[in-house]
């Protein structure tokens, strides 16, 4: 969904319903604090119906801070944005409080009320003042470090989108019209890709070419509004990946690290990984969508002759090829396999907002990325190129991201499952 920022819930109920993920036992403390720290995130971005892209820019420049902060207290991992010396003494509790703390503030200051809350919940779990405060000051400097990195990444320029009345080519789709969003984000800084043309996919299918015509056809039937081929459960599984990826991926990253221990270490680098791959995978795929330009299902429909018919789900204002949200998924499973050693990983999870409480039970990874991938095409707003072609790019975005940031350094290299 793309949704103006407003605000949101109060402080107190963000509290609350962060509260409702305690911390264990003080020996898993700090590593289950990053969890919380992302439970606070996605739950204020979810409160202030923040969109996706901001979402993910905003995930990735949290845990990229949590990360350096725990990396600066003992050093187990290549550093993203803060190279210094490891203060050993500093408690890494704090350190991940911090950081997120100062991120959030900045990023998303609507609850800072909130972020105080928790943040002092953090600071009175450490009761000597010494290790305490090189905590906090691990924390901040690892946050600001990557703040800074990023202010000049171009994510607030402003770039105007001019459609054309011509077959294949984008425009504003109905019913409401809306101009086309976020036209710049192609042109921003990726986190780990050398630039967001890297990968960039192949081009859709030429307008009225046999290929077209039959992807045309098959949104026609599953993906209109009324009338649709669609069963009951294809329709639920659409509603159930509408959400934002950003949201739904986050949550599966929870779910697949319940049943896993890991050190604050390894935790900080697992959702820094699978953030900054949904980040790049925006940028990448929009990149995409505004080189091809490529119209919409309901665009190519109309033009067709059917000209009342709409998506079952609301389509997005931007161009079709790639689906990004078939990127973020394939792109979030495929980091999580490698560092998990394992595709083979079941969970089950429930639908968050706009269509909150659909269960659904997955194999592995990469059954889920599918199946957020066809939820498109089941919604009536990608074709089935552009889903293709976002699976494709989000294993190449996972894979590089995984292959060159985070590393583990040379005495912890054992850590690093095989390919």
């Amino acid at each position: 969904m793309f949704i103006d920022q407003r605000p949101g819930l109060a402080g107190a109920l963000l509290i609350t319903a962060i509260l409702a993920h305690p911390l264990p036992t003080r020996a898993a403390a700090a590593a289950d604090e990053v969890t919380r720290w992302n439970v606070v995130a996605t739950t204020t971005a979810a409160s202030t119906e923040t969109d996706p892209l901001t979402e993910s820019r905003i995930f990735a420049i949290l845990h990229l801070a949590i990360h350096d902060a725990v990396n600066s207290v003992v050093r187990k991992y290549q550093p993203y944005a803060l190279d210094a010396p490891a203060v050993p003494g500093a408690s890494v509790d704090v350190a991940v409080a911090a950081a997120a703390r100062e991120v959030l503030v900045t990023l998303l200051p609507q609850h800072a009320d909130a972020y105080a809350a928790l943040y002092e919940q953090a600071l009175a779990r450490e009761t000597d003042p010494q290790t305490r405060l090189a905590g906090i000051v691990v924390g901040r400097r690892a946050a600001r470090a990557v703040l800074d990195l990023r202010a000049v990444d171009g994510a607030d320029r402003e770039v105007p989108y001019v459609p054309r009345d011509v077959a294949g080519d984008y425009r504003p789709t109905p019913p409401d019209l809306t101009p086309a969003m976020f036209v710049q984000w192609g042109g921003i800084a990726p986190f780990a890709l050398q630039t967001a043309s890297q990968f960039r996919p192949d081009p859709p299918p030429a307008p009225g070419s046999p290929r077209a015509r039959a992807e045309v056809a098959e949104i026609r039937r599953i993906g209109r509004a009324d009338d649709s081929t669609r069963t009951e459960e294809q329709s639920a599984i659409a509603k159930f990946w509408y959400e934002n990826s950003t949201q739904g991926w986050n949550r599966v990253a929870r779910a697949v690290l319940e049943t896993r221990p890991m050190d604050a270490w390894d935790r900080a680098r697992f959702y820094a990984l699978v953030n900054i791959a949904m980040a790049d995978g925006f940028i990448a795929g929009f990149e995409g969508k505004y080189h091809y330009r490529f119209w919409r299902p309901v665009t190519a429909i109309r033009d067709g002759g059917d000209a009342t018919w709409l998506s079952f789900l609301p389509t997005p204002p931007v161009p079709d090829h790639p689906s990004t949200h078939t990127v973020l998924g394939a792109a979030a499973a495929r980091t999580m396999a490698r560092l998990l050693g394992t595709d083979l990983v079941s969970f089950t999870m429930e639908s968050g907002a706009p269509y909150a409480g659909i269960r659904r039970q997955f194999w592995c990874l990469s059954e889920a990325a599918r199946e957020n991938g066809a939820s498109r095409m089941l919604a009536g707003i990608h074709f089935r190129s552009a889903v293709d072609s976002g699976f494709r790019l989000g294993e190449q975005v996972g894979d590089y991201a995984v292959d060159t940031q985070l590393r583990p350094l040379a005495a912890f290299v054992e850590r690093e499952p095989s390919r």
